[in-house]
């Protein structure tokens, strides 16, 4: 008897402009509106058009934190899928193709393989466009894992609701053929999957949720120069500009986006600008301005492979030291690493009060993993959440000081025009007035005021979170988007038996040494895992710390890792 399995990993594969990303991104949503949990991730090149795009989506009963290797259903909309990706099926997985554009036998499939030939253009064509064939292979598909076709069509309904109604109707026909063929056939298929009652769940990426959390936390300006992968935030931010009563700027480059945020953070509005690699370089001499100014200030870095150009549609951890060392000269900065979706929603709420009441800058860094790879999440919960503006002052006081010495290195701040007061934000160095002044006394006198606020700010951050065994002998430590890989991993290992622990960093900088010394001390063997090639946290654990790691999984090759490859490397250190 063979044993049906209740998840499946889901892909599919065909040349750019076939609507590969979008029925991905469709799919993950019929399976969370079925109850289940969905995580999808995307590759494609950087080409204008052409080039092969995949979409790769896991489903599951209980929550899914990354992606899978070993493909259980592969959708070819071409040759080149097949070809690229047979090394990533199960043995048992199935391969949905059209005989017509496709000789199956050209390629070494097992004979436990299961082989569908459905005529995917000829479906798509009869109903509208040879486009539509990606429809087509959805409706295969939820027909072949099992599940019903209602959502399905009322997700078509939403997608192509207004402007495009008319492609509603041919959509549906031609889903509900493709549905159809694999029922009326009876095919049998070890993945099956069953709607579950779960409620509440959105499917979404870090972009988005950073998005919501900071609408939620009262942003008011945005100015932005699109940049992959960071780009979906100012598209957010445009469609939701009237509803929020936000202001969105598209800028003619990054340097004019992050001078824009000082001005709006200079006058009292919470501000935000959002950017990869590239356009961060060009906004560095700027953030040394929010810097001396004490200007508080918001800024999305979603990671992609560098130097220059590099990859600009993977991913990689490569930028941490970049963000700890950006502009010129010293001054205090905060870094967070939002792990998944949730933390990036609450990094979208919290980023903007802390930015305020440390009046510095905040530095939010994702990558292309996150940022674009959307994840079955319950909703967000931001009731509990206030707005924390700090030290804001609504009248001036007499002899006011912008920047007067205070215990904890944070100055009372009011917005320019309060009555009976001048606030002065000066780029040179300047006394509490705001007055330049090149004194050794006083420029010692800013420095540590300025600094001060790390201490301050270090003492409000929570430890990073320990996952697994507390008293496990292994343990990884790891920041940001790994974190769904290594959970996963972790379920694997304890499966087989071996005892692994996982110390997670969200808030990167100022580091949190307390839990971290604790566990190194009671460990056996630490890995470090990072996706980037030189241990950048490692560097910063070291800088903070002293400690060097002699144990490191690191990755750099444009993509992200996959839970197996942690798990081979925990086996190794046994």
């Amino acid at each position: 008897m063979i044993l049906m399995k209740d998840f499946v990993n889901w892909k599919i594969g065909g040349e750019a402009g076939y609507g590969i990303l979008s029925v991905g991104v469709m799919f993950g949503k019929f399976c969370t509106r079925n109850g289940l949990f969905a995580f999808n991730s995307s590759e494609f090149p950087s080409l204008v058009r052409g080039g092969h795009n995949t979409v790769q989506l896991i489903v599951k009963k209980t929550p899914a934190l990354s992606q899978y290797f070993e493909v259980n259903l592969l959708v070819a909309l071409n040759a080149e899928t097949i070809e690229k990706h047979l090394n990533e099926l199960s043995s048992d997985a199935a391969i949905i193709f059209d005989g017509k554009e496709i000789d199956i036998k050209k390629y070494k499939t097992k004979k436990s393989h299961v082989l569908i030939d459905i005529p995917l253009t000829e479906i798509a064509v009869r109903h509208g466009k040879k486009i539509m064939r990606n429809t087509v292979s959805l409706g295969a598909s939820i027909a072949l894992l099992g599940l019903e076709f209602d959502k399905l069509e009322q997700l078509i309904k939403e997608a192509f609701a207004g402007k495009k109604d008319a492609l509603i109707p041919i959509n549906i026909a031609a889903a509900k053929e493709g549905f159809n063929f694999i029922k009326n056939r009876n095919i049998k298929f070890n993945y099956q999957l069953k709607e579950q009652k779960q409620k509440n769940h959105i499917f979404i990426n870090a972009n988005d949720a950073f998005s919501l959390g900071a609408v939620k936390s009262g942003l008011k300006f945005v100015a932005e120069y699109p940049m992959t992968p960071s780009s979906s935030i100012l598209s957010f931010m445009a469609a939701h500009e009237l509803q929020y009563d936000i202001v969105v700027k598209q800028t003619e480059d990054e340097i004019a986006a992050m001078n824009m945020i000082i001005g709006g953070g200079f006058a009292g509005a919470r501000s935000l600008t959002a950017t990869s690699g590239g356009g961060f370089s060009l906004m560095v001499e700027a953030l040394g301005l929010a810097g001396m100014t004490e200007t508080p200030a918001v800024v999305v870095e979603s990671q992609r492979p560098g130097p220059s150009t590099g990859l600009p549609t993977m991913t990689e951890q490569g930028d941490l030291m970049f963000a700890l060392n950006a502009s010129q000269g010293e001054f205090p900065r905060m870094i967070i690493a939002p792990g998944d979706v949730t933390e990036a929603f609450e990094a979208g709420l919290n980023s903007f009060n802390f930015a305020e009441k440390y009046q510095l800058l905040v530095l939010v860094l994702l990558d292309k993993y996150i940022s674009e790879g959307n994840t079955t999440v319950k909703e967000f919960d931001y009731s509990k959440f206030k707005i924390n503006r700090g030290k804001l002052l609504t009248k001036a006081p007499k002899n006011y000081l912008r920047y007067a010495f205070t215990s904890d290195g944070i100055s009372p701040r009011v917005l320019p025009g309060t009555l009976g007061t001048v606030y002065k934000a000066n780029g040179d160095e300047h006394n509490e007035k705001g007055v330049s002044d090149e004194s050794e006394e006083n420029r010692i006198k800013m420095m540590n005021k300025r600094m001060k606020k790390l201490d301050v700010l270090k003492k409000e951050l929570p430890e990073p979170k320990l996952y697994g065994d507390k008293n496990a002998k292994i343990s990884l430590i790891a920041w940001g988007s790994t974190k769904g890989i290594i959970l996963e991993a972790i379920n694997e290992l304890q499966k087989q038996k071996i005892k692994v622990n996982f110390l997670h960093y969200n808030y990167v900088f100022p580091l949190k040494e307390k839990k971290l010394l604790e566990l190194i001390k009671k460990s056996k063997k630490v890995l470090l895992v990072e996706n980037n090639m030189t241990s950048q946290f490692g560097k910063l654990i070291a800088q903070e710390t002293g400690i060097l790691f002699k144990n490191k999984l690191l990755k750099y090759t444009g993509r992200q890792f996959y839970p197996h490859e942690i798990v081979n490397a925990v086996r190794k250190l046994k």
